[in-house]
């Protein structure tokens, strides 16, 4: 059955469309009627929009020359429409809006412009620079001490082109605990005079050292807070000057004993070490530590300094040691989190330099492949008392080759140590050799590696016949057995290099072992490679 389309009047409808209502016999009368029975809102959104489009399909025929395509290019309406978009919230009725951030997370309000693209009066298109995040940081605070009654030294690292680059500098501000001492509740502020003493190694990280100085003691009876203010100085952006507020030492009340400052120091030697990384042969670690326990005596401390090195073989070699108190550890593998040179070892030897510089008499710097050795018949003291007019020595080095033996060795070479079988000397000339160098801390302001140069007093290069050390380069972090040519002879010539045979420290292996024996029995007789 057909059904009739006419109205009462008998005219000819169109069936239902269902959206509308409306009539027409074509699909242009019922865009139209779509259109024009809505809301007024979306009338004027399609308005809009038809515009838009028109003036973009325009802009695409008009020459590069023209003026307004200079500035109402296509791009810049994507450009507009998008930060348009998401700078614009919609909210419907009955609905909230929530923002979760993700933790660990820095956020930085940089300020930014509407658009990147500016026509000038003169005719010159003006572009933007839009920053985000951040490349380093300003300042990372590994530790503060104080180094008397008017004077701090606050170690950490800051962003290296910041400093190569720019000109940020440091303010020190001491605020003492409240009190009735007027004068001791007095806000006190210094300049901070920084010093970088990683001689340009840094990397994304360089070492900073800043030394508080202030005119009168302060916090001496009550304690308080020295708070470091890190200015950038338009360091990384010239429109910007940023100031971070560095909280770098709590003293609480009754906590700074002066005497510290003007007593004998507790030992006559102490040794700070560089980090300690890697997969490092515990048996290496026994001797290394067993020969220097001996040769500094009994009023020597050892600082290790823990980078990831220390895994649980190392550490039964170290704990003896700890428990007779010849021993500290640091754990600093957090460190490895900012990039500096060599598992940040500036940062890390100056930081032993401050924390001990007022408890030890010599303070010794070198690695734990290097063995320092007096000639002769000398000792350890009656050298250091030779050169007690210095602030500071270097030490030369001797070169072992890390896998010459001898060939009578055969055998038996597993049950010999490692300075004990090593015994061919590296005679190469003509070659630069790093030195190792000790200081008496008191005169020392920050510290290197091979020397310090931020110090007072006199510093000596001629120790060659009072003192040097051994270097089995590399020994540290071989696991297995080190010797793989075994000689009979007093010189060779192994890969380009020339050797000649050095029974030096051989001889003193025996007396070393029968030290560890002594001192901490057989705990360490099953420890391997």
């Amino acid at each position: 059955m057909v059904k009739d389309l006419r109205d009462e009047k008998g005219h000819n409808r169109e069936p239902n469309v269902g959206v509308g209502g409306g009539g027409g016999g074509s699909e242009k009368k019922v865009l139209v009627g779509l259109t024009w029975n809505c809301a007024v809102e979306l009338k004027f959104l399609l308005t809009a929009l038809l515009l838009l489009c028109s003036l973009a399909t325009l802009l695409q025929f008009l020459p590069s020359t023209f003026p307004l395509s200079l500035s109402l290019s296509p791009s810049s309406l994507r450009s507009c429409l998008s930060t348009t978009t998401t700078t614009t919230t919609l909210l419907l009725p009955n609905t909230t809006t929530e923002t979760t951030k993700p933790t660990n997370t820095t956020e930085t309000m940089i300020p930014r412009r509407v658009s990147d693209q500016i026509l000038l009066p003169n005719g010159a298109l003006k572009r933007g620079f839009v920053p985000y995040g951040t490349a380093a940081y300003s300042f990372i605070l590994m530790s503060a001490y104080r180094g008397g009654p008017n004077t701090f030294a606050v170690i950490g690292l800051s962003s290296k082109p910041l400093h190569v680059f720019g000109k940020p500098n440091y303010t020190c501000i001491y605020h003492p605990n409240n009190n009735n001492n007027n004068n001791e509740s007095l806000i006190h502020f210094s300049p901070g005079v920084k010093i970088l003493p990683d001689w340009g190694y840094g990397r994304v990280y360089t070492v900073v050292v800043i030394n508080c100085t202030f005119e009168s003691p302060v916090g001496v009876e009550n304690g308080g807070r020295l708070v470091v203010e890190a200015v950038t100085n338009g360091g990384g952006d010239r429109d910007l000057n940023l100031t971070d507020s560095v909280e770098a030492l709590v003293e609480p009340p009754g906590s700074v004993d002066l005497t510290l400052f003007a007593s004998q120091p507790k030992y006559e030697y102490l040794y700070c070490g560089s980090p300690l990384y890697g997969d490092l042969s515990q048996q290496r670690v026994r001797e290394w530590l067993a020969y220097h326990v001996r040769l500094f005596g009994g009023r020597a401390h050892f600082v290790i300094y823990d980078a990831g090195g220390v895994h649980p073989e190392v550490m039964e070699v170290l704990r003896p040691w700890m428990e007779l108190g010849y021993v500290s550890l640091q754990d600093i593998r957090e460190q490895e989190r900012f990039d500096g040179y060599y598992h940040n070892q500036f940062l890390i030897v100056n930081d032993c330099l401050h924390r001990f510089r007022f408890l030890t008499r010599w303070m010794f710097f070198f690695d734990v492949d290097e063995y320092v050795y007096v000639p002769g018949r000398s000792s350890l003291r009656s050298v250091m008392d030779s050169l007690r007019e210095y602030s500071q020595f270097t030490i030369e080095q001797m070169p072992m080759s890390n896998q010459l033996c001898l060939t009578e060795d055969a055998g038996k070479t597993t049950k010999k140590w490692g300075f004990e079988k090593l015994v061919y000397r590296d005679v190469k000339r003509g070659i630069r050799r790093d030195r190792k160098y000790a200081v008496q801390p008191r005169d020392i302001f920050a510290t290197g590696v091979h020397m310090s140069q931020n110090m007072q007093g006199k510093t000596t290069h001629k120790t060659e016949k009072r003192i040097k050390y051994f270097h089995y380069h590399g020994t540290i972090a071989w696991r297995r057995e080190p010797c793989r040519q075994l000689i009979n002879d007093t010189q060779i010539t192994f890969q380009d290099t020339p050797y000649v045979l050095d029974t030096t420290m051989r001889s003193v292996a025996p007396l070393v072992k029968r030290f560890e024996q002594n001192t901490i029995g057989q705990r360490l007789r099953t420890t391997r490679q």
